[in-house]
C-alpha cells in the first residue's frame, strides 16, 4: 500500500455550514438540497476568486484553506452579501443561510483532506456566529490589515470545547457603505511566498507584543512535550495499546450526544475484540468526556502509547466522522480522516474507522475479526439501541424505566437483536436486585420472568454482556463453577473486556480459588484505570482469601471511601480487623454496615446473614468471613436481645428509674433527634440508637465511654411504644461491648411523662 502524502503547516481555515439545515430539510429535503448544493458551489467560486482552496464540500458544511487572513475575511463577506440578495428573491422559507469560522492553526495536509487541530477550532468559532455571520479568532483579527474597512466586534475571551485555554473572538462585519476589497492579483509564486511569510510574522509579532506567543499559540499548535514511560502511572504494555477519547459531538443537536457516545462506545467495542490490541476500557475513557485534555495527559494517566480523538456530526440523514491517531510519545499524528456518509452507511463507516486504525498500528486483522461486527442490520433498531443504553449507564430507577422502553422499542424493529436481549436482561436484573421494580408497580415475580425470558432470546447469538450477566445470576444462587463457567466465556468473546475479567475474578474468589481471581481482577483493574469501586471490592476478596488480611483492610478502606452507602465491603472491612485482632475497628466498620441496613428497612446483620448467603462465597469462604467477625459485639448483640426485654434482670419500671435517678445514675435517651430536642428526662444524655439519625453523635462504643465506665451503672430509655426496638436493642449491644450494670428503663419516656418526674426540652 503505497504510504500518504501527508505534510503539517500554518493555514488559514474557514469553515461554514448551514444554519437550521435540519429545519430546511424537513420543509422540503429535494429543495433544500438543491439550494444547500448551490449555496456552496457559488461560495467556491468566490473561495477560489480570493486565492482559498476548498477541502471539503459535503452535506451542509465546508472547509477552505487560505494562505492570508486578508483573503479569507473578504471571501466570506463578498459571499454572504451576495447570498443575501439571492435569498432575498426567492419566494417560500426554505432559505439556506450560512455562517462562517475562521481560524489559523496548525493542520495537517493528507491527499487533499485537511485535518488538524486548526479545523477543530475553525469549526468551534462557527457555532459562536450568528447564522448569516462570521466569527473569527485573535489571531486572524492581529494578521488583518488596518486598512480593511471591516467592523471587528469583540466578543471576549471564549471558553472553547476541547481547548485548554480560553480563546479570544471576534464578529467581523462590513463598514456600512463600504465596498467590499477584491481579490487581490498574484503575479509571481515567489512574490506569493513572501509576503505569506511576511503575513505570518508580522502575525507571530503581534502575538508577542499582545500576550505572549506561547498563550497565543497553546489553542491551535501542540506545543506540549510528547509522553514519556517513565511519567507513565502504569507500565506500557507489550503490546500496541490505546484509548479513544470520547467523540465530540459536532451537532446542532445536543440531544445527538447519546448517538456520539454510542459510536465512540461501538468503536471501543470493535478494537476490544482484537487480541493483537490492549484497549482501555469505556469507564476510564469517559472520564474525560467533555474536558480540555492534553494527549500527554491521557497517555501518562492510563499507560497507553496511542490515542484516538474525533468528532461526529449527524444533520438528518447525514453523519460526518473526524478521526485522527496520535503516538503520545512522539505527539505525532499517524494518520487522520473524514468519513461521510448516510446513517444507513453508519456500520460501514465504523468499520472504516477501524480497519484504519488497525492498519495504522500493524495489528493483524484476522478471518475472524473481519466477519460481520454489528449484531444488528437495522439502523433504526441501532440508534434506538443506543438511546436506550445512555439512560442504562445512568443507572437511576428512572433512567431504568426509560432504557426499558427504547430497549423493547429496539426488538420491535429487530426481534433477533442480541445484545438489546442481554441489555433488557440486564436491566430487569439490576432493578430487582435494587428493589427499584417496586417503583415501576411490577411485581417481582414479572420482572425476573422477564430476565429469563430475554435471557434466552438473546442466548441465540450470545455477547459478552449476556455471559457477564449469567454469572452474575449464578453467583446468586450460589452457583459457583457455572458461575465461572459463563464468565470465561464472556472473556474469551471480548479479551479487552474489563467488566468480563471483574466478572471471572469475582466468580472465582467466591468458588475459593482467590489466586487465580487476583490476577484477574488486576488486569480488570489495568484495562479500567479509573476503575469502579466494585473493582476494589473484588480485589479485597481476593486478599482476605489468600489471609492477607492487612492488605485486605487497606483495601476495603479505599472501597468504603470511595463507595460507603455499600454495606459489603463494611462486613469484609470489620471481618479483616477480627482477623487482625482490630476488635474497637471492627464493631466499627459492622455498626456502620447496620445502619445502612437500617435505612433499607432491613434488620441488623446476624450470622445466620452470612453464614446462608450466597455474596460471600463457597462454605469455606464463608468461614473465613465469620471467624473474621465471631468475636464482634455488632454481631454477637443481637443473640442478647432476647435476655434484656420484659421480664428479664435488666429490666426496671418507672419507679426503680426514679430512685436511680435520684442517685445521680447517668440517663442515656436513644430515641431520634426530633423527639429528644421535643422534651426528654431532665439532664438525659442523646445517643440515638441508629446512625441514620442526623443527630451529631450516635450510640457507639466510644460514644458511651465518653457518659460513663464500664463498671458504672447506666439506665437506657426509649419511646417505649415499642421497647424492645430501642431501649432493648441498645442494652444488648452495651452489655455485649463489656458493661456490668446496664438497666433498660422498658416503659421509657412515655412512663415517666405520665408519672410527672423532671423533664426538660422545648
Amino acid at each position: 500500500m503505497e504510504p500518504r502524502r501527508r505534510s503539517g503547516k500554518l493555514a488559514v481555515i474557514l469553515h461554514a455550514d448551514i444554519a437550521g439545515s435540519t429545519a430546511l430539510v424537513q420543509q422540503d429535503e429535494d429543495l433544500a438540497h438543491e439550494r444547500i448544493q448551490d449555496s456552496f458551489r457559488r461560495f467556491s467560486e468566490t473561495i477560489t476568486k480570493y486565492h482559498g482552496h476548498v477541502r471539503e464540500l459535503r452535506g451542509d458544511a465546508l472547509l477552505a484553506e487560505f494562505e492570508r487572513a486578508s483573503d479569507a475575511v473578504p471571501a466570506t463577506l463578498a459571499f454572504q452579501t451576495e447570498q443575501t440578495e439571492h435569498t432575498s428573491q426567492l419566494n417560500d422559507a426554505v432559505l439556506p443561510i450560512v455562517r462562517v469560522g475562521i481560524a489559523m492553526g496548525e493542520v495537517i495536509v493528507a491527499d487533499n483532506t485537511v485535518t488538524g487541530a486548526g479545523v477543530v477550532l475553525a469549526q468551534r468559532v462557527e457555532q459562536l456566529a450568528e447564522p448569516g455571520g462570521l466569527c473569527i479568532t485573535g489571531a486572524i483579527h492581529e494578521a488583518l490589515p488596518q486598512r480593511m474597512p471591516f467592523v471587528q466586534a469583540n466578543l471576549g475571551e471564549q471558553q472553547i470545547k476541547g481547548f485548554d485555554e480560553p480563546i479570544r473572538v471576534y464578529r467581523v462585519e462590513l463598514n456600512p457603505g463600504e465596498p467590499i476589497p477584491p481579490p487581490v492579483e498574484r503575479s509571481q509564486p515567489e512574490a506569493s511566498l513572501k509576503r505569506r511569510g511576511l503575513i505570518v510574522a508580522i502575525a507571530v509579532f503581534a502575538l508577542v507584543v499582545a500576550g505572549g506567543a506561547s498563550y497565543w499559540f497553546k489553542p491551535w499548535v501542540p506545543q506540549e512535550k510528547p509522553a514519556t514511560v517513565e511519567r507513565m502511572a502504569l507500565p506500557l504494555p507489550d503490546k500496541p495499546s490505546i484509548a479513544v477519547l470520547p467523540f465530540s459531538n459536532m451537532s446542532d443537536d445536543p440531544q445527538q450526544e447519546y448517538f456520539v457516545d454510542g459510536m465512540t462506545e461501538d468503536l471501543i467495542t470493535d478494537l476490544s475484540k482484537l487480541s493483537g490490541l490492549f484497549v482501555i476500557a469505556r469507564n476510564s475513557v469517559f472520564t474525560y468526556k467533555g474536558k480540555p485534555v492534553k494527549v500527554r495527559q491521557v497517555a501518562e494517566e492510563l499507560g497507553v502509547r496511542y490515542v484516538l480523538e474525533g468528532s461526529v456530526r449527524r444533520a438528518g440523514n447525514q453523519v460526518r466522522i473526524n478521526a485522527q491517531l496520535i503516538d503520545a510519545t512522539t505527539d505525532g499524528h499517524l494518520w487522520a480522516e473524514r468519513y461521510d456518509g448516510s446513517l444507513q452507511d453508519i456500520f460501514a463507516l465504523q468499520d472504516q474507522v477501524t480497519e484504519k486504525i488497525v492498519t495504522a498500528l500493524e495489528v493483524s486483522l484476522t478471518a475472524e475479526a473481519r466477519q460481520e461486527r454489528h449484531e444488528t442490520k437495522s439502523v433504526e433498531a441501532y440508534d434506538t439501541f443506543l438511546q436506550g443504553w445512555a439512560y442504562y449507564q445512568l443507572r437511576t430507577p428512572d433512567d431504568f424505566a426509560k432504557a426499558v422502553s427504547l430497549f423493547e422499542a429496539a426488538i420491535r424493529l429487530d426481534s433477533d437483536y442480541s445484545r438489546a436481549h442481554a441489555a433488557l436482561a440486564g436491566v430487569y436484573w439490576d432493578a430487582l436486585q435494587n428493589r427499584w421494580v417496586e417503583s415501576w408497580d411490577m411485581p417481582s415475580f414479572r420482572a425476573q420472568s422477564r430476565v429469563e425470558e430475554h435471557m434466552q432470546e438473546a442466548m441465540k447469538s450470545p455477547t459478552p454482556l449476556l455471559h457477564s450477566l449469567s454469572s452474575r445470576m449464578l453467583v446468586s444462587q450460589g452457583l459457583y463453577d457455572d458461575a465461572v463457567s459463563e464468565a470465561r466465556q464472556a472473556v474469551a468473546l471480548d479479551a479487552n473486556d474489563s467488566a468480563s475479567y471483574a466478572t471471572l475474578a469475582n466468580a472465582l474468589i467466591l468458588a475459593g480459588q482467590p489466586v487465580e481471581g487476583i490476577d484477574l481482577i488486576h488486569k480488570a483493574m489495568r484495562l479500567d484505570p479509573h476503575y469502579s469501586p466494585s473493582y476494589l471490592i473484588t480485589l479485597g476478596q481476593a486478599q482476605f482469601g489468600l489471609e492477607r488480611f492487612e492488605d485486605a483492610a487497606d483495601t476495603f478502606e479505599r472501597a468504603v471511601k470511595r463507595n460507603p452507602d455499600d454495606e459489603l465491603p463494611w462486613i469484609y472491612l470489620a471481618a479483616a480487623y477480627g482477623h487482625l485482632d482490630r476488635k474497637s475497628e471492627g464493631n466499627s466498620a459492622l455498626e456502620s454496615a447496620n445502619d445502612l441496613r437500617a435505612r433499607a428497612a432491613l434488620g441488623e446483620m446476624m450470622i445466620s446473614d452470612i453464614r446462608f448467603a450466597p455474596r460471600f462465597g463457597a462454605s469455606s469462604v464463608r468461614k473465613r468471613v465469620l471467624s473474621g467477625l465471631s468475636e464482634l459485639p455488632a454481631l454477637t448483640w443481637p443473640s442478647l436481645v432476647s435476655q434484656v426485654g420484659r421480664g428479664s434482670p435488666y429490666e426496671i419500671d418507672t419507679d426503680t428509674a426514679k430512685s436511680m435517678y435520684d442517685r445521680g445514675v447517668p440517663f442515656i435517651d436513644v430515641r431520634t433527634i426530633d423527639q429528644f430536642n421535643a422534651a426528654h428526662i431532665r439532664g438525659a444524655i442523646h445517643l440515638p440508637v441508629f446512625r441514620a439519625s442526623p443527630a451529631k453523635t450516635v450510640l457507639t462504643e466510644a460514644a458511651l465511654l465518653n457518659v460513663v465506665a464500664k463498671n458504672q451503672e447506666v439506665v437506657i430509655y426509649g419511646g417505649a411504644v415499642r421497647p424492645e426496638y430501642r431501649s432493648t436493642r441498645a442494652t444488648a449491644k452495651i452489655l455485649a461491648w463489656g458493661y456490668e450494670n446496664v438497666y433498660n428503663f422498658t416503659e421509657g419516656w412515655r412512663g415517666w411523662q405520665k408519672a410527672s418526674y423532671p423533664i426538660e426540652g422545648k
